[in-house]
């Protein structure tokens, strides 16, 4: 019962960080060093409370407790460091890390079976895993290929407007030419 009510207490802790952390990039600048700092020391206030917890229990389930309470940790801190940082990069840790964490977990209940129940349990568990992991390299393929069309667009953009500023002479030329240079800063 101790246990279980310390899980739900950590649980609550890290939903609460995750809810503030799935704004995205807009937040992640009004998030200051201090802020960062402090959340990182509650995260990890909770995984030491948690982990301490867990030592009550015996067993496999002491186990799958600690190893849960890592997996929630590992998360919360990549919640935390994508919602600071707000970079493609961070997204895709945090996905690494839910899945790495569901796994862990997983593999571990899988230790209170035997024989080819056992390995049936941590067959599906690295099933799962590897699934998630092909949906985050999709998902940085993705991600990639429309940085790429963007970009590619934009330069298509640019050298529209520049051959429109070449046809254009005096005073309109200077204007355009500046107005592009203010537009497509990187090209």
């Amino acid at each position: 019962m101790k246990t279980t009510t310390a899980l739900s207490s950590l649980t609550l802790t890290l939903a609460l960080a995750a809810a503030f952390c799935m704004t995205g990039a807009q937040a992640a600048t009004s998030m200051t060093q201090a802020t960062y700092d402090g959340a990182k020391d509650d995260i990890k206030a909770s995984y030491k409370l948690a982990h301490e917890r867990c030592q009550t229990q015996s067993a496999n389930a002491k186990d799958i407790c600690q190893e849960s309470a890592k997996g929630q940790e590992k998360v919360a801190l990549a919640h935390l460091e994508y919602h600071y940082t707000g970079t493609e990069k961070d997204r895709l840790k945090l996905h690494e890390a839910q899945y790495e964490a569901r796994y862990e977990v997983a593999k571990e209940k899988c230790d209170d079976l035997s024989g080819s129940a056992k390995d049936v349990c941590v067959r599906e568990a690295k099933t799962q895993r590897d699934k998630a992991k092909a949906s985050k390299q999709l998902d940085e393929k993705v991600t990639a290929a429309f940085s790429d069309a963007e970009m590619a667009m934009m330069r298509a953009d640019y050298k529209l407007a520049k051959e429109k500023c070449e046809a254009q002479s005096g005073d309109k030329k200077d204007i355009c030419e500046a107005s592009l240079k203010s537009r497509y800063p990187d090209l």
